[in-house]
């Protein structure tokens, strides 16, 4: 008679008639899911040799099979929040702001989320007034795209105190800690909206194909226990249902007592002290460090929000510990600061265990050859966003306006790939959707051709190396080779190819002599669309398609 183990166990899963994104064959049509673990990958031939009564069969029809997507920087309340409020990002005047407001529904405050004025005929922002009167009294928070400024109505600036603090002029708009405040004063919720809020942005993450994300936490943004609930997900039976969570907290530590501590807070929940601790803040915001001023405000050079010799002691402290740290950091003059502080903890503990330590910058938008040399010296991940270039990058973008002739070699991805700086991919989501292929074609359509990388390269930034950046105990993880974990996506795509890394040959490939494993095409005017996802040998997320 058989275990009550083997009959709970799931039966095995044979995928065929379609393509496999492995290393282990680049032919590869069929591939085998028993437990948690992928078996098998092969050609057609031998699936039907090895297929029997015991296993469910999923004629893929053509799809394709690929490790699943791992999205290295998102903020999970922060998402799910933004898909249940005002969706701003199509709004091209202050005008059509306020008739949104006003036709917001409900009781409570009225939440927005995604207005970018630089893409205004008319970048004059709406008054604290007229918030109020098109809310009807109700508080008022619309953030911007980039999350480090926001709208306010005098309702909240009451109610969030704001009188009197950096970032608060008694306008509508506010920055800094006028901004950290406003914000935490409309995430003041009930655990059970928390969890809503995260479940939300967790199922929309595993029906766009991925199977983990990255959560950045910090006391700025919505406190520690927002972060142990999102990092909770994983234990929820098992975390079988959920994307796994990869949480870290942006909290700053002088020595390596005080770092154990607060990991130990967590209950060994976390992975680091990095992420959205912040050097500086953003470039749309114009709160961003720069070295000299913004080209269309040049008065104004941002801020750092931390010193050097605070930046060099946390990660002195992190390097001691043997824990990741890092920092949320953008303008050129962050950076300084952030490399600065790498020299300074080097000194004081060793360049071996800087290294060792593996800690991450998160953006890293403005980097020049010397700083992209030291930050591959000290072998620091960088954590960048492929659609910021997407949506800013382009003539006449936001970055340009925001820094003229600099905006050219922002975000240097084949740069950092040329002097082996660690690269992982995600998408700071809500600042930008949980689109991976878009993040994909990002990277392959790079505003400056100088700093394209290939669809293979971005591909496997946005799946192997963000589990390698977390430092992921399987090291088998992010691919589809016997003995790797059953974490994938089955994908309906309208054409697969090779692309090829040299710029100077044909970008596209459908020879089969290249022995490399067939992605997308990312030129077709759509992306691929997402029929299961599966972590570990469970479906996180099936369209009906996918057994249609």
């Amino acid at each position: 008679m058989p275990s009550p183990e083997a009959t709970s166990r799931p039966a095995p899963v044979l995928y065929r008639n379609g393509s496999v994104y492995t290393a282990a064959d680049p032919f590869a049509t069929a591939m085998l899911v028993d437990g948690d673990t992928v078996a098998w990958v092969g050609s057609e031939q031998a699936a039907s040799s090895i297929a029997d009564s015991s296993m469910e069969v999923i004629d893929l029809h053509g799809a394709l099979v690929a490790p699943g997507f791992v999205d290295s920087h998102v903020h999970l309340t922060e998402t799910g929040i933004a898909l249940e409020s005002l969706q701003l990002g199509a709004v091209t005047s202050a005008r059509a702001l306020l008739d949104a407001v006003a036709g917001a529904g409900g009781n409570g405050p009225v939440l927005g989320h995604g207005w970018d004025e630089t893409t205004w005929a008319d970048s004059t922002l709406p008054s604290a007034e007229e918030l109020e009167r098109a809310a009807g009294g109700r508080p008022v928070y619309l953030s911007r795209v980039d999350v480090h400024s926001a709208l306010v109505s005098p309702a909240l600036a009451q109610s969030a105190d704001l009188r009197g603090k950096d970032g608060y002029d008694g306008g509508a708009r506010v920055t800094r800690a006028a901004h950290e405040a406003a914000r935490l004063a409309t995430r003041r919720l009930p655990q059970e909206a928390l969890k809503r809020h995260q479940e939300r942005a967790l199922a929309e993450a595993a029906a766009n194909g991925y199977v983990a994300v990255a959560e950045m936490g910090a006391p700025h943004i919505g406190g520690a226990e927002d972060l142990k609930l999102a990092a909770a997900w994983n234990g929820v039976d098992g975390g079988a249902q959920f994307p796994e969570v990869l949480p870290y907290w942006g909290e700053l530590v002088s020595s390596e007592e005080q770092a154990r501590v607060l990991v130990g807070q967590f209950e060994g929940g976390i992975r680091g002290l990095a992420g959205d601790l912040n050097i500086d803040g953003s470039l749309g915001s114009r709160t961003a460090a720069l070295r000299s001023g913004y080209s269309d405000s040049a008065q104004e050079r941002g801020a750092l929000y931390l010193s050097v010799d605070q930046a060099a002691a946390h990660l002195a402290a992190c390097s001691l510990a043997g824990i990741q740290g890092g920092f949320h950091v953008i303008g050129d003059a962050g950076l300084d600061a952030a490399l600065e502080a790498l020299d300074l903890a080097a000194k004081e503990v060793g360049e071996q265990r800087v290294r060792a330590a593996a800690h991450r910058f998160e953006h890293v938008e403005m980097a020049d050859a010397a700083a992209v040399a030291r930050l591959a010296h000290y072998s620091v991940t960088v954590s960048v966003q492929p659609a910021f270039d997407a949506a800013w990058g382009g003539p006449g973008g936001l970055y340009e306006q925001r820094v003229g002739e600099r905006s050219r070699a922002m975000n240097p991805f084949a740069a950092f790939y040329s002097a082996g700086v660690p690269v992982c991919f995600g998408s700071d989501s809500p600042v930008t959707p949980l689109r991976p292929w878009a993040s994909v074609r990002a990277c392959v359509e790079h505003h400056n051709a100088a700093e394209r990388i290939s669809a293979r390269a971005a591909f496997l930034g946005h799946t192997r190396a963000g589990w390698r950046a977390a430092r992921h105990a399987n090291p088998m993880a992010g691919q589809l080779v016997p003995g790797a974990p059953a974490s994938f996506a089955v994908w309906e795509v309208e054409e697969l190819m090779v692309q090829v890394a040299d710029g100077r040959v044909q970008s596209w490939s459908t020879d089969p002599r290249a022995r490399t494993p067939l992605l997308p095409a990312l030129d077709t005017g759509s992306d691929p669309v997402c029929l299961q996802t599966v972590k570990n040998g469970t479906e996180l997320f099936a369209s009906p398609a996918l057994r249609s």
